[in-house]
């Protein structure tokens, strides 16, 4: 039979088009999918190397190796086996084989009655977060040799930057709402952390991978959920933040300060607000609070006592300092840019 000819078939021939996923192990099928590979008269694929390949020949299937073609000869080629040996099994390709379906579709439709009976089976599924193999693959071809000569040069350094306007960007997308946007920078950050992981596995002594850091903090979740994974009983929200200020502390016992830890880098409100968070939660009292009062002259020293004073105030009354100053920010650009005779941004 040559791909050009129009297929021909006997009354209950079939064609079961088996699609996988590469991100599961290779032989992780459903059950349904072994039954057809196992009952099938003939198992084809286009590609020696698919993944399934060697796992379905290993458990016994023979697999005939095909040249795909284009997607309409591929459908002509495939809805034109002979029926008296057992349905034919098309092991799908990792691509999805565009146009294929479509390509069988407009033979059922041209030539109805003399195609097989066509049938779709999944044979593997992704998981939740299967996509994120995707994502380390190809942050790994990016920066291997014949990738991205700009992704191969960066270095942690030369990644900070990047990762501090994402994070601000992720945290402007957050508060005004918009959540397309928020999608497409949750997409930024992880993009950074995966960055940063492929980068840490060339390090010449102590190199580590993405699969280290996804580690490491599900045992920190796990450790700092008595009350989810262990026997621990917690009844509201206040008793779980206290049981983990508890267990975290118990991990930070070297620490000479409750200040030790509080990163100096953060924007000078943000920064003054976590130290003032830290001294609130560890009941120190050594230090008294900035007094609240607009002195009658602002000088550099008795502005910054000033907003020492706001954010105390802040924390005790709940409100983010920093959400606040930035909406407030935002409100005035409106007012200024409304003055101006400009649409709000």
């Amino acid at each position: 039979m040559t791909t050009n000819a129009v297929p021909t078939n006997a009354p209950g021939a079939k064609l079961i088009l088996l699609t996988t996923t590469h991100r599961v192990a290779p032989g992780l099928l459903a059950w349904p999918a072994w039954e057809a590979l196992r009952s099938a008269g003939r198992v084809l694929v286009a590609d020696e190397g698919h993944p399934q390949v060697a796992a379905v020949r290993q458990a016994g299937v023979a697999v005939e190796v095909v040249p795909a073609g284009s997607a309409p000869a591929l459908a002509r080629l495939l809805t034109g086996q002979p029926a008296d040996a057992g349905p034919t099994v098309w092991l799908g390709g990792p691509d999805g084989d565009p146009g294929l379906t479509d390509a069988l579709a407009r033979l059922a439709v041209e030539h109805a009655g003399e195609v097989p009976e066509i049938e779709v089976l999944p044979g593997s599924y992704d998981l939740p977060g299967a996509r994120l193999l995707d994502l380390a693959s190809v942050m790994d071809r990016l920066r291997s040799p014949g990738g991205c000569p700009w992704d191969a040069e960066q270095t942690h350094e030369s990644l900070v930057k990047y990762l501090v306007e994402e994070a601000y960007e992720l945290v402007e997308a957050i508060e005004e709402g918009d959540r397309d946007t928020l999608r497409e920078e949750l997409g930024d950050v992880l993009l950074q952390v995966f960055f940063h992981s492929r980068i840490a596995e060339e390090h010449p002594t102590e190199p580590f991978t993405i699969d280290d850091v996804a580690g490491d903090i599900v045992e920190k979740l796990v450790y700092r959920h008595p009350h989810v994974f262990g026997d621990v009983e917690a009844e509201g929200a206040a008793e779980v933040e206290a049981n983990w200020e508890q267990l975290k502390a118990a991990e930070k016992a070297d620490r000479e300060s409750v200040l030790d830890g509080v990163p100096a880098g953060l924007p000078a409100l943000a920064y003054a607000a976590k130290l003032v968070s830290r001294v609130r939660r560890a009941g120190f009292t050594g230090v008294p609070d900035e007094p609240y009062e607009l002195p009658a002259e602002l000088t550099a020293e008795s502005a910054g006592r000033l907003l020492l004073a706001v954010a105390q105030r802040a924390h005790d009354a709940g409100v983010d300092v920093d959400a606040a100053l930035r909406s407030a920010a935002r409100g005035y650009r409106d007012a200024v840019r409304a003055a101006e005779g400009l649409e709000p941004e």
